[in-house]
């Protein structure tokens, strides 16, 4: 070949390792070594003292634990009881007693869905009513000051320090607590409801709380005073109390006053240190009480004047009955501030102390009354029963007629008998003693 081609040249392969691709970078020296602090714990005595500290720590978490509330607190829970059998068609021609319990922080039997409740001591405690067995407890080391059911619920106040001021609400199918509160119910208080609020009574002071134990209302001598001037009197104290469709009406002797007053407030006003009252009027007489309230409609005995009164929700007189009870029964409230009373579909029941008074449900006039009793009425096999003397009445609620009478066994005691029926049982609140008759 006369021309030959030439390969091309190659460049040059690199040399590997002869090129710096990193920039030059300061080496920083170490920094100079420190000595470190001593700790101030290091000595023996520091690490002693330091041990007493959290020894000193322990102790006080170990007796805050040992002296509080839940670690004072005894209680089983149980899940729900059996359906109660039915009540029998009528009451039956003789009833024993069956079993009995002391319930001395019951004022009535408290019944409380499928079981009965009784309170004594520190311990409320459901039972079975056919056989007085405990299905659950709840035990604290304070005494009761009183137990009541409303809203499927239990309330049981305790007595802590100066007053009633420990509320425990409980579930009474299981035991478990629903809810709670601090409060300012007075020493001998008892609880009044309306089916919506619960009242604690009290001299000076009545506080309404609402199903969740929240404060709704204070009437009267407010402790720790926030806000002067809320009350629309002072220096009041306290007769009896009632309530009824989400109103509670009290009888008020104030000073200035020529007579009892009547005063009829909101169970839920817009402030709860604010009562709004509906009306509150002086009466004619002193010693005055409200039997019982139904609607709009408030019923005062005025004692000095034997007359029974009725007034409508504006204050004004509806009507006035004569009254036959002996003075003796009227001469003092009831310690609880509570009248004797039951109601069923027909009528209330007001119990004197020695008489039972029937008044109509529509209208709170008196339609007839029965002597020798020892407490109002209720309903059980669906017949009136009223306990008197030596056992029970069976009555017809139109006219107090007498069906007939069944002997009871009370073992000598003669004091007032409060009623309630729990399915084919019937319960006797005979003083701090709960009794089962069947």
């Amino acid at each position: 070949m006369s021309d030959v081609e030439k390969a091309p040249e190659s460049a040059p392969e690199p040399e590997y390792g002869s090129e710096d691709v990193l920039e030059d970078v300061e080496v920083t020296p170490p920094a100079p070594r420190v000595k470190a602090r001593r700790s101030p714990w290091n000595r023996g005595r520091d690490r002693v003292l330091a041990a007493l500290i959290a020894v000193a720590v322990l102790a006080v978490a170990l007796v805050i634990g040992v002296t509080s509330d839940s670690a004072a607190t005894d209680r089983t829970e149980a899940a729900p009881p059996p359906p109660l059998p039915a009540a029998p068609d009528k009451v039956p021609g003789s009833m024993a007693e069956i079993w009995s319990a002391p319930s001395g922080a019951t004022p009535v039997p408290v019944v409380a869905g499928d079981s009965v409740a009784t309170a004594d001591g520190g311990e409320v405690a459901t039972r079975d009513p056919l056989t007085g067995q405990i299905r659950w407890h709840y035990a604290r080391d304070l005494p009761l000051c009183t137990l009541d059911q409303v809203w499927g619920r239990l309330n049981a106040v305790y007595h802590k320090t100066r007053n009633c001021s420990e509320v425990t609400q409980l579930d009474p199918a299981t035991g478990r607590i629903t809810a709670q509160r601090n409060g300012n119910a007075e020493l001998g208080t008892q609880l009044v409801d309306d089916g919506s609020h619960v009242t604690a009574t009290g001299k000076k002071l009545l506080t309404t709380w609402r199903d969740d134990l929240v404060q709704s209302a204070e009437y009267g001598e407010v402790p720790a005073l926030v806000n002067a001037g809320k009350q629309p009197r002072t220096g009041c104290t306290y007769g009896t109390v009632a309530a009824a469709s989400g109103k509670v009406g009290v009888i008020e002797r104030c000073p200035g006053d020529p007579a009892d007053r009547l005063t009829v407030y909101k169970a839920a006003p817009e402030k709860d240190d604010e009562p709004q009252v509906s009306f509150s009027s002086v009466l004619a007489g002193k010693r005055a009480r409200v039997v019982a309230m139904s609607g709009d409609l408030t019923a005062v005995v005025l004692p000095d004047r034997k007359l029974l009164v009725i007034y409508n929700g504006d204050g004004t007189q509806r009507a006035a009955y004569p009254l036959d009870v002996p003075p003796a029964d009227l001469a003092a409230d009831p310690p609880t501030g509570v009248e004797a009373t039951t109601q069923t579909a027909a009528n209330v029941y007001w119990f004197s102390g020695s008489k039972v008074v029937a008044l109509s449900r529509d209208d709170l006039a008196p339609r007839w009354t029965l002597s020798s009793a020892l407490g109002p009425g209720v309903t059980f096999a669906q017949q009136l029963v009223v306990p008197i003397k030596g056992g029970l009445a069976v009555l017809n609620e139109n006219d107090g007629s007498t069906i007939r009478t069944v002997g009871v066994d009370r073992h000598g005691y003669t004091g007032q008998v409060r009623l309630a029926a729990a399915g084919p049982v019937l319960l006797e609140q005979r003083g701090t003693t709960l009794a089962a008759l069947k």
